[in-house]
């Protein structure tokens, strides 16, 4: 009992949580304008069946009435056959013919009574055909007016929800803006690194033909510089000062006297650069004072200051 108890519970609870999820998903999906346009259209269906209710209570009263016709017609024959009859001294045809319109009476006064009943059933589905169609006119208009004023409350609510940003158009709208800003700071982002790398040389033959000579120039021109500068240091090292500049060591008249250039190659854009040659060091030679220059004509005693001088030959 007690298990069958609680299956009974599980089960009532289980069928009012379908219930109410069931409403929920109904009051959700149900239109109130759709609603109202459904109802106005069974009241419109139901007002045309009391109207053909009416017609067909019209249709009958009328049939009763020719019926009622056609008897007052038949006993009005009748009483004029008796009437004859008699006068001709057939009082046993006036009795048949008067027999005969008794009958009719009867089913004339039958008729009667279905005629006013059928009259005023005619008269009842009438009024209740005016009041009904009075009531959908009614209906009909608050209808409308319900529905303008649930379409102007649904657009107030959505300009509502436009302008705070939670409607779901507008959310969708901002999911797109935010996507497309995205992609565009991911192209500038690319476009800069590819900047960067063209300016760096790393893709400068990107979808070219690269240049090898040029590059084979530009090495030798690299390695040139290189073994220039190791020349120099070794220069420096072994004379334990700074190399002078080739070609320029001063002489006795204090002008620079150019070194002889032995093999010098060919100067040129695609000239080899001459491998560095190295000489050792020199002792520097004394440096010999500048000589005046002697007149012509005079001798080297009669010039002041040089009578003392003492002569290459007389130097030990």
């Amino acid at each position: 009992m007690k298990g069958t108890a609680a299956r009974m519970g599980v089960m009532k609870r289980v069928s009012l949580v379908f219930k109410a999820k069931a409403n929920k998903a109904l009051d959700k999906m149900e239109d109130p304008r759709e609603t109202l346009d459904y109802s106005y259209q069974r009241q419109l269906e139901l007002l045309t069946k009391v109207r053909r209710g009416v017609a067909d209570v019209a249709t009958s009263r009328k049939r009763v009435e020719l019926q009622m016709n056609q008897l007052q017609q038949q006993a009005n024959k009748l009483q004029d056959q008796a009437r004859k009859a008699l006068s001709m001294g057939r009082e046993d045809l006036a009795r048949e013919a008067l027999t005969r319109k008794a009958s009719a009476q009867s089913q004339l006064d039958e008729l009667q009574v279905q005629y006013a009943q059928l009259q005023a059933e005619e008269e009842k589905l009438t009024v209740a055909s005016q009041r009904l169609q009075a009531k959908v006119d009614a209906f009909r208009t608050r209808k409308e007016t319900i529905k303008a004023t649930y379409t102007a409350a649904e657009a107030q609510t959505r300009i509502n929800e436009a302008f705070s940003g939670i409607s779901e158009e507008m959310g969708d709208v901002g999911m797109a803006i935010q996507r497309a800003e995205d992609k565009t700071a991911q192209m500038q982002a690319r476009a800069g690194a590819i900047d960067e790398l063209m300016a760096s040389g790393a893709l400068d033959d990107v979808g070219g033909r690269r240049d090898d000579i040029q590059s084979e120039l530009d090495l030798m021109s690299a390695n040139s510089d290189v073994e220039r500068e190791l020349a120099m240091l070794k220069g420096e090292l072994t004379t334990g000062a700074p190399k002078q500049l080739e070609g320029s060591a001063p002489n006795g008249t204090g002008q620079a006297t150019q070194a002889p250039q032995q093999n010098q190659a060919p100067q040129g854009p695609y000239a080899p650069p001459a491998p560095p040659q190295y000489s050792p060091p020199q002792s520097p030679e004394p440096v010999q004072p500048p000589q005046q220059a002697q007149p012509a004509g005079l001798p080297a005693s009669d010039l002041p200051g040089l009578a003392d001088e003492p002569q290459d030959g007389d130097r030990s």
